[in-house]
């Protein structure tokens, strides 16, 4: 499915955010607190938006499964400062030796793997001491007349526009349904813990609709947001 929509997907995301996916991601390498020393590992990395974002660290590998999007993110990334190294890989088994990155970020991935548990724990392996994972995903809001409205528009808005742009019949009718079964962020913090996390706390953007996850592999608290 994604490797159909790959072509579209940066336009897609553009437009389905208002163009507020790139403040989103802005957040998610703030959190990380970069200072140019970092090996940053961008997961899910799709077309390598937030891995281009993260212009602060001094290299960033990009993991992601679907090789049209990584056909795409090789175009972009071409003479990006820092460097940007993509492969293909499956998120739960990672070819990474242990200890070797200092951050992680994913943006609106890990809802798309199939084990999340296994990909955290491949995390935990893949950090090094006191390192730190910002995730950006979607949630729905909270608030009664904000959640009201935007479970409306994201049932009946967001899929026509996602098939009249991507040509996909069912790629965007897949995303809410997605997003709707996806874990509370209360319970989210609680796998990160479980998988050997030893902060993670959860921060709202945008009304709730997407939320910031920071977590601390070991020792030093959670990095701000």
């Amino acid at each position: 499915m994604f490797d159909a929509i790959a072509g579209r997907y940066d336009l897609l995301n553009r437009v389905l955010s208002a163009g507020l996916d790139r403040h989103w991601r802005a957040r998610a390498v703030k959190a990380l607190n970069l200072t140019g020393t970092e090996t940053v590992l961008d997961l899910c990395t799709g077309t390598a938006d937030l891995a281009l974002a993260s212009t602060d660290a001094r290299r960033v590998i990009g993991i992601d499964f679907a090789a049209a999007m990584l056909r795409l993110a090789k175009d972009k990334v071409r003479g990006a400062v820092p460097a940007i190294d993509l492969v293909r890989a499956d998120a739960m088994r990672l070819p990474l030796r242990d200890g070797s990155v200092d951050a992680v970020t994913i943006g609106f991935g890990i809802r798309n793997v199939e084990q999340p548990t296994e990909a955290f724990r491949e995390i935990v392996r893949v950090l090094r001491q006191n390192g730190s994972l910002a995730i950006l995903e979607f949630s729905l809001p909270r608030a009664p007349i904000v959640r009201s409205f935007y479970l409306w528009y994201f049932r009946n808005v967001l899929p026509r526009i996602g098939r009249a742009i991507s040509r996909h019949p069912t790629a965007y009718t897949y995303l809410p349904a997605s997003v709707e079964a996806f874990s509370s962020p209360e319970a989210f913090v609680q796998q990160l813990r479980a998988a050997g996390f030893a902060t993670a706390r959860a921060v709202p953007l945008t009304f709730g609709v997407v939320y910031l996850f920071v977590a601390t592999r070991h020792g030093a608290g959670a990095a701000s947001a």
